[in-house]
């Protein structure tokens, strides 16, 4: 068969929100003939004017303010503590294994769980015996949840299940270093993690999934989209990170390839 792409990313854009209020990105566009390009040649060819350059255009541009949390991105160890695998200082996203970020792929479909929910250990390991798959040390596994059909609704941020402290330890003592989900953040919704932790007076369930970090070093991407589009196995993934010094994630293209010539 041919190679076929199939792109999990979603944009980064104004005004669809993917982000609580306030904390999505902001793109300023300039045009090849607006105020930006005649300062642009005034400082970089100077002694020309705008009308000057073919059809009077000179060079479209985009500003950009945004968190290395928006848009389809990738979390470094660091992001969720500062030390990883019992004491270790935290791996930044400069420093990720490049080895993690293209490998096979396995998607976990949990659509049918409600808004919140919890993705425990048993839910994983019924997902992989439902679609006869056993896990491989660095497989990146993707979870389909009912969210990634809501982006760009108000609600995406609060939609879809998430994974628990267990159900990421499980993936993570077999040897998975990377995980991806298309909702908001890997642990469910925040607004059903404050509700339990206050309903049991148990902080530790705040980010617990992502808290697995401290024990078991690992990354994982967050608004992944298009998942529905994939099979269970038999593809694999790229998402390699852009190269920010010290920080915690960086945005990614991220890509499922199916192709008979690359065998899982």
């Amino acid at each position: 068969m041919a190679r076929q792409l199939i792109d999990l990313s979603i944009y980064l854009e104004n005004d669809v929100p993917s982000d609580p209020p306030g904390l999505g990105p902001k793109i300023n566009y300039s045009t090849h003939k607006d105020e930006h390009s005649e300062k642009a040649m005034d400082i970089l060819m100077p002694g020309f004017e705008l009308e000057d350059m073919p059809e009077g255009e000179f060079a479209a541009v985009e500003n950009i303010s945004l968190s290395t949390h928006n848009g389809t991105h990738l979390d470094a160890p660091y992001h969720f503590h500062s030390t990883m695998n019992h004491g270790e200082k935290s791996t930044t996203i400069d420093e990720v294994d490049l080895n993690w970020c293209f490998q096979p792929g396995v998607k976990l479909d949990f659509r049918h769980f409600p808004d919140g929910y919890l993705v425990t250990a048993k839910d994983v390991e019924a997902e992989l015996k439902r679609i006869d798959h056993e896990l491989k040390p660095l497989e990146i596994v993707v979870v389909n949840t009912s969210a990634g059909k809501k982006y760009g609704d108000p609600n995406y941020w609060r939609s879809g299940c998430g994974m628990g402290y267990e159900a990421t330890m499980y993936l993570l003592e077999r040897g998975v270093r990377l995980t991806g989900t298309d909702a908001w953040s890997w642990d469910p919704p925040l607004s059903y993690q404050v509700e339990r932790a206050k309903a049991t007076g148990d902080a530790s369930l705040l980010w617990e999934g992502h808290k697995a970090g401290r024990h078991i070093g690992y990354c994982h991407l967050e608004k992944l989209h298009n998942l529905e589009a994939l099979p269970s196995d038999g593809f694999f993934i790229s998402c390699f990170p852009h190269k920010i010094r010290g920080a915690s994630a960086g945005w990614t293209r991220a890509v499922a390839i199916i192709d008979d010539k690359l065998k899982p």
